[in-house]
């Protein structure tokens, strides 16, 4: 029970950028209440004030009684889908989420036609796009489409000389489509410590924008494929690692809660043997590797850094040292001013229809960025590297955007 003692308040995204009680964590309690016990009709105007929310848990991290907001949210968008319906191009999205051949299919046709609708500008090695089409603003700044995928890239096993650990890698789409160069950077690292490597090659979406959307739907089906399959190889792999912060909240968070409300409770069970083995990519490094070790006897490098916690890391999970102690022995890292602030991505609505927020919330973040001498924003998560990028260009900042796994294959290069 939310006893409105306002922590939640000062950190809240959306009440940041629109200080309306309505749009506080207690207000939208206090809604999804009314909603629920039938006292609130949910209009339209009440579709707005929850498609709203960044979902960026901070809420979740400083409750006293760790009321879970954004599981309510999440759920009160899939009544919100179930009344009005979801836009058309994010059904087509979420198709794409569910067919990996027809998002495979579609990312190969827009490598080669992008220059229809994109404006591709290469600047310090960052390849980036400027969108043009109706579907976004105009002058967008996005991540190109690569050639070849990261899943179509490299062979399902690579194999390393007495290994002594095994991991499979969950890319992400991003990584899959947009940002490979995580994925190049990862299998350099794996390779470097001598480790099995294995790339399921059919894995599909985690599910996220879905979920974050209110598409249950699609959500439930991803996370029944995805736990069935992780299930074929789970017990030959020491872990499964994951490059992306949204990516292994959902697999490990969200899908138990998803589980706990709406699916029989063996799912719950299937699921555990799963969640134990799933980690982000610099935490399992840290913690299962000597990668920190060996760095540390490699030269200083001569870029100063800058690191965001991304909200499903840092607050999810408190990764925050991890990267941190893996950057540290070869880069100067140049801590920002509320390095926890969210970047205000805030999921495929935001990004889609109610962009001004995202700007505005992002603005706020690449401001802190700028004032920093670094030479290099990074953190591990690819929607806040597209959303960073795009705003630090509206303020007139170059610093580029690099995950950390790029920045250790940089030192061991």
């Amino acid at each position: 029970m939310c006893i409105k003692c306002g922590k939640c308040i000062p950190g809240c995204t959306i009440h940041s950028v629109n200080p309306d009680e309505a749009t506080s964590p207690r207000g939208f309690l206090d809604l999804l209440k009314g909603v629920e016990e039938g006292e609130i009709e949910l209009d339209k105007n009440a579709k707005d004030i929850f498609e709203s929310c960044f979902l960026c848990n901070q809420c979740v991290e400083v409750c006293p009684n760790s009321l879970p907001t954004d599981f309510m949210i999440e759920n009160v968008r899939a009544k919100i889908a179930d009344k009005y319906g979801i836009a058309f191009f994010k059904r087509v999205f979420f198709f794409l989420l569910r067919h990996r051949w027809a998002y495979d299919l579609v990312s190969k046709l827009g490598f080669y036609f992008q220059t229809c609708g994109f404006k591709i500008e290469e600047e310090k090695n960052a390849m980036r796009s400027r969108f043009s089409l109706p579907l976004l603003k105009k002058g967008r700044l996005l991540p190109s489409m690569k050639k070849t995928s990261f899943l179509k890239k490299y062979p399902e096993k690579i194999k390393a000389q007495n290994a002594k650990k095994r991991v499979a890698i969950f890319i992400g789409c991003m990584a899959n489509y947009n940002y490979t160069e995580v994925g190049d950077a990862l299998i350099d690292i794996l390779k470097f410590l001598n480790i099995d490597i294995f790339i399921p090659k059919k894995q599909l979406c985690c599910g996220a924008p879905a979920y974050f959307t209110g598409d249950f739907k699609t959500t439930e089906y991803l996370i029944r494929y995805n736990i069935e399959y992780f299930e074929s190889f789970i017990n030959e792999v020491d872990a499964i690692i994951v490059p992306e912060a949204t990516c292994t909240a959902m697999l490990k968070k969200d899908y138990e809660e998803y589980i706990k409300a709406h699916m029989d409770t063996s799912w719950l069970q299937r699921h555990q043997k799963i969640k134990a083995k799933i980690f982000g990519t610099t935490e399992w490094l840290y913690k299962y590797t000597d990668l920190k070790d060996k760095l540390t006897s490699l030269k200083k490098q001569n870029e100063t850094i800058t690191y965001h916690n991304s909200c499903h890391f840092g607050r999810v999970f408190n990764i925050k040292k991890e990267p941190r102690a893996l950057l540290s022995p070869t880069y100067q890292i140049n801590e920002m001013k509320d390095a926890d602030m969210c970047c205000g991505f805030g999921g495929i609505t935001i990004q889609t229809e109610k962009f001004d927020l995202a700007v505005k919330a992002g603005q706020k973040k690449a401001q802190i960025i700028k004032q920093t001498k670094a030479d290099i924003i990074s953190a591990e998560c690819s929607a806040c590297r597209m959303q960073i990028t795009e705003q630090l260009d509206k303020v007139g900042d170059d610093k580029i955007f690099k995950h950390p796994l790029e920045l250790i294959q940089k030192a061991l290069k």
